[in-house]
Parts: C-alpha cells; structure tokens; sequence
C-alpha cells in the first residue's frame, strides 16, 4: 500500500523528476535565488536543504580535526550524486555552509509572485537561500477592537463635564 508515501510528483516520470531537481538545486546553490512555479519551488525546497544539512554535517566533521575526515568524504560524494553538479557541491560544501552554519534549519525561503505565467497560468514563485542572521518574518498584531468593558466601566449616573448643560 502506498499511505503516507506522498512525494512532489510534478506529471513526470521519476527519472525525468530527479534530473528536473538536479538542475533546479544547482542553479539554486550557485545563484542564490531562482524563479520557478510554485509546485516546483515546493518540490525543491526539501531536496535542496537535505543537501545542505549533509554540507553542515561534513564541515563540523573537518573541524574536529582539520583534515578531510573518510565521513565528511562519503557525504560530499553522497551530495554529487544527488546534485550531479561538482561546481555546485564545491561551492556549497567550501565556501556557502558557513552561512548556514548558525541555523537549524529552515535554509530556504518561497515567495509567491502575484502573476501567473502567461503559457499555461502557472503560479510562480521565487525560491531563495535564507542567511544565517536572517531573523525572518515579525508577526504584527492587529488593533484590538476597544473592549466593552471601557465603556461600561463608566459609572451611568455621571456625565462627562462636556456633556454637561450649561446653567
């Protein structure tokens, strides 16, 4: 049975899906920010971090020595075959995981465009990395209504010197 086993299909074959990623990951990695549709933004997204976790998890094991550990080593290859793409990889797991290395997770950020492509009306979207001192989005209050409690608080006997006639 195939419960709980849900993945970003996108209409294509698995193979056709894959490459699709691969490509999608490595301009992502070396650009920093891409526009795609919004489906494959959101297939991306949790391909992309799981590449950047394996980059994290390699640079903390070459701090412990300062030499290429055979780990750190297992996982840059386990990254090049998911990515297909040595520049990317080497960009990623020498110089940009030190950007990520502050946050727990949460390395990518999707922006929903307003206007659809024009071909088919596809949702487009902005995919982007998220920096490590990125605080991220503030949530704002809304103006509370005022309460009626304020105005029942105000004794039904007394008038507001305003209101008051003039003798």
């Amino acid at each position: 049975m195939r419960h709980s086993k849900h993945n970003h299909t996108l209409g294509v074959t698995k193979e056709h899906r894959s490459a699709l990623l691969a490509n999608l990951g490595a301009s992502l990695i070396t650009k920093g920010r891409i526009k795609t549709t919004l489906a494959k933004a959101r297939a991306l997204r949790p391909f992309v971090e799981k590449i950047i976790t394996k980059a994290k998890k390699a640079s903390a094991l070459e701090k412990k020595d300062g030499k290429l550990q055979p780990r750190a080593l297992h996982l840059r290859r386990l990254a090049i075959a998911e990515l297909r793409n040595e520049d990317a990889i080497t960009l990623l797991f020498n110089e940009k995981v030190a950007q990520f290395a502050n946050r727990a997770g949460g390395y990518t950020r999707i922006y929903k465009l307003s206007a659809q492509r024009l071909g088919d009306a596809a949702e487009m979207a902005l995919i982007e990395l998220v920096a490590a001192d990125d605080p991220g989005y503030k949530k704002t209050s809304r103006p509370r209504k005022a309460s009626k409690k304020k105005s029942a608080a105000e004794p039904a006997g007394e008038t507001p010197a305003a209101e008051q006639p003039q003798a």
